[in-house]
């Protein structure tokens, strides 16, 4: 995988200042927005060649340099996968990197600049321009001329508008740069058709618990890392990720501020409590200050929770005497029919909403009667607290499993390349099924499939949709 010397070209706004300094020492023109690697002149680029130092951020230092050091993205970079075999050959087809944050796109790129015997330049498609891209494309003319080939990594690609993509298309097409765009937004939409139809569209994915507890455990041993100075429990890294959410970047910044803390403590051993503690999730004090006015709030939520209108109205006049605001007490009714009542009687928040509407047009004195007709409406209603227990119960799935994959049933495949991806194959589409219903399919993440958040009790409405739920769902009563 071996080749002529890289020459890197780095371009972004900050260089600009040292882009004057040229490369006389080689004999080259100057150019606006282009800086050599190896100029030393220039601290940005010298910082960014130091990547495997100590002095630079612990993602930076410990980024592969190989597809074998890759964690993740095998179905790409796997044995004879195409994208490998391109790398290896050193035949790089334009191609745009899909995926979220930290998956690999910039690793892929840089790794394609190690193994390259093409000029490599990186760009920025926020911190560079038009202009820059057009010194890019006049050296890269020039180089072609010579017999070299010229590759242009643009990062955040989706950043361009569609002219200052249509500035290099034409380059593209005519093989003066093989570009190479990131992009963390469907190419669909962030980039142009005629350039998108010239490109081979790469989709990274998030990486695995499993691939960042990989990440991690490098980091901790490697020279280029923490050198084995600290240790870490098994569920301290598994947090870690957990943390992470698929996004090493965030997973090995992580590390290295719960690294530093330990080291600042005198420590050599990271739990997971020192992960925790690092990562800000500590449970926050809400402010005490007037506990007999939240007092009574708790008693007037309490009555009428207790279906006891009699209590509630006495408890809401306590508050509304003692100076409290109307609009808190219709804030709370507000929050209270969806959370305490919910689908046992819908028509609670309507209510609540009304009695808003109302009592704004209205003002006090007058105000009052709409503010009593829904606190004793509300304490009167049948109770039920699964709405509320529903959304808890499915956030804290989404907190347990993080960022699951959407079904491909279940996505929108409005383009081409979306079909192609398997976009929406296998949909029933419920109209067309018997009484409006898709009997036995499923609308969760695979790894959900057969949980359950919404639990209707067997009162008031919410009887109702139980019944109705339970023939859904091919249940017994």
């Amino acid at each position: 995988m071996g080749g002529s010397p890289l020459r890197l070209v780095m371009t972004t706004a900050g260089t600009n200042k040292a882009l004057k300094k040229g490369r006389a020492a080689e004999g080259q023109a100057s150019l606006p927005g282009l800086v050599s690697k190896a100029d030393p002149s220039n601290t940005e680029a010298v910082a960014i060649e130091n990547e495997s130092g100590e002095s630079g951020p612990l993602a930076e230092r410990v980024r592969p340099h190989s597809l074998e050091e890759m964690a993740g993205q095998t179905h790409l970079v796997g044995p004879e996968k195409l994208l490998a075999r391109a790398i290896f050959a050193d035949r790089v087809p334009s191609f745009i990197l899909w995926g979220p944050p930290g998956c690999g796109k910039t690793t892929l790129a840089r790794i394609v600049a190690e193994h390259t015997r093409a000029r490599f330049v990186p760009f920025n498609a926020v911190l560079g321009g038009v202009p820059e891209l057009r010194a890019i494309v006049a050296q890269a003319k020039t180089a072609k001329l010579g017999g070299e080939r010229t590759i242009l990594f643009v990062d955040e690609i989706h950043r361009f508008n569609r002219a200052q993509q249509d500035a290099f298309l034409p380059h593209v097409e005519d093989g003066t740069i093989t570009l190479i765009g990131a992009t963390t937004e469907n190419p669909s939409f962030a980039v142009n058709a005629p350039l998108l139809s010239r490109c081979k569209v790469f989709r990274l994915s998030a990486l695995t618990e499993q691939d960042l507890c990989t990440i991690l455990e490098r980091a901790l041993s490697s020279d280029r890392g923490l050198s084995g100075q600290l240790t870490a429990d098994p569920d301290a890294l598994s947090t870690l990720a957990k943390i992470a959410d698929g996004d090493a970047r965030r997973a090995l910044t992580t590390l290295e501020v719960t690294a530093d803390e330990i080291r600042r403590k005198g420590k050599s051993h990271i739990a997971k409590s020192d992960v925790e503690e690092a990562a800000g999730h500590k449970t926050l004090l809400y402010d005490k200050a007037g506990e007999e006015h939240y007092n009574v709030v708790s008693a007037f939520i309490k009555s009428m929770r207790g279906s006891d209108p009699d209590a509630a109205v006495y408890w809401m006049m306590r508050m509304l005497d003692a100076g409290d605001d109307p609009l808190f007490v219709l804030r709370r009714m507000i929050i209270f029919a969806s959370e305490d009542i919910g689908n046992a009687d819908p028509r609670a928040l309507e209510i609540a909403l009304a009695c808003d509407a109302a009592f704004r047009r209205l003002g006090m004195p007058e105000g009052m009667y709409p503010l009593a007709h829904a606190c004793i409406y509300l304490a009167s209603a049948p109770k039920s607290n699964a709405v509320n227990a529903a959304w808890h119960a499915a956030k804290e799935a989404v907190l347990k499993h993080g960022t699951l994959p959407v079904p491909m049933k279940l996505r929108n495949a409005v383009t081409k390349l979306m079909k192609e991806e398997g976009y929406g194959q296998g949909y029933r589409y419920a109209h067309n099924e018997e009484n409006g219903v898709a009997m036995g399919e499923t609308y969760l993440p695979e790894e959900l499939v057969g949980e359950r958040y919404y639990h209707p009790t067997e009162r008031g409405y919410e009887k109702t949709i139980a019944e109705r739920l339970r023939r859904i769902r091919g249940e017994t009563s």
